[in-house]
């Protein structure tokens, strides 16, 4: 679907002729969601756009910025979480958008839905009308800063569950949190994949050196340069936090595993002596020079018994000095 806005220094105006749109003075914002190839392929006609830069949008290539004749192009990734079709509960979802800002114009192309863009576009059609009285340059940067703003939420949702696996850990660990600690960490991948290759885009642009991009407006995509750097920061940070967190689980468990492992140990040597007793009165030899005289003993069965409880409770009474107990 195509959407065309142009700013005449009056007001905004909705405008279905490409070439007009092109032609008009002021401002114009193009925007292609859900793009199909038609559509990209009219859009690309109308502004000239570079065949390579359009293929790049189209095959979902690593983040970049590139400088042309009459425009400079961007192409970034929209990101969020989304139920998978894997054994992971929730996936790093990501859309290219790409951004073609021209000296008069803005042509931003999704394949997908690209909603954060839709609400940059919608404020305008609302009379947020300044955007696109400051220039193209300036309105691509609220279309970047909109995408990364979705970034920190997406980290602030990814803060919270390891917060919650970490109290976990300390309070019941079991064996399915394993499972939701890998699947966090393998979201902090994904995610940094994203987010890496979109900061070394910004920076190209906030350098000053591309095409369209005016000195007035070089401070803007510096501060969300900025705030890529810190949401690479952050998830390097997290991924330490959620790798640490694995440690302790695995230690905890494997305490838990030696406190069982001491109690069975502890229970199998108590029973070590009463075995041997059990066994040795087990022959029941009677008769000839080596016979057992307990076997006739009227109190012989009552007696071992007693001594065998008295051993057990000896053995007890020494492991619970020796803290095995």
């Amino acid at each position: 679907m195509i959407d065309t806005l142009v700013y005449d220094g009056t007001g905004v105006e909705a405008h279905a002729d490409l070439d007009a749109a092109r032609a008009a003075a002021g401002t114009t914002w193009v925007h292609v969601s859900e793009a199909t190839t038609a559509e990209i392929d009219t859009v690309a006609e109308a502004f000239s756009l570079h065949a390579l830069a359009v293929e790049d949008v189209q095959n979902n290539v690593r983040a970049k910025a590139e400088e042309f004749d009459t425009h400079t192009f961007a192409l970034v990734k929209t990101a969020r979480l989304t139920r998978g079709e894997t054994t992971f509960e929730e996936e790093i979802d990501d859309e290219p958008v790409g951004i073609f800002i021209g000296d008069d114009w803005l042509v931003t192309v999704s394949t997908g839905s690209a909603d954060v863009i839709g609400r940059v576009q919608t404020s305008v059609r609302r009379g947020d009308e300044r955007l696109l009285e400051r220039g193209p340059d300036f309105t691509a940067y609220r279309v970047f800063d909109a995408i990364v703003d979705e970034y920190f939420e997406i980290l602030d949702h990814l803060e919270t569950q390891i917060e919650s696996i970490e109290d976990e850990v300390v309070e019941s660990p079991d064996v399915g949190l394993l499972e939701d600690i890998n699947s966090v960490r393998r979201e902090l991948l994904s995610f940094r994949k994203v987010v890496w290759p979109v900061r070394e885009t910004l920076a190209v642009l906030a350098r000053g050196d591309a095409h369209g991009i005016r000195a007035d407006s070089e401070k803007y995509y510096r501060d969300v340069y900025d705030h890529l750097i810190q949401l690479v920061d952050l998830i390097e940070t997290y991924r330490d936090l959620i790798v640490g967190t694995r440690d302790i689980y695995l230690n905890a468990l494997s305490q838990s595993t030696n406190e069982v492992m001491k109690v069975l140990t502890v229970v199998a040597t108590i029973f070590i002596p009463l075995t041997f007793v059990v066994g040795v009165y087990g022959m029941n030899f009677s008769g000839g020079p080596y016979n057992m005289p307990e076997l006739s003993w009227r109190f012989g069965y009552p007696a071992v018994l007693i001594g065998m409880a008295i051993v057990a409770g000896l053995m007890v009474v020494y492991f619970r000095r020796q803290s095995y107990l």
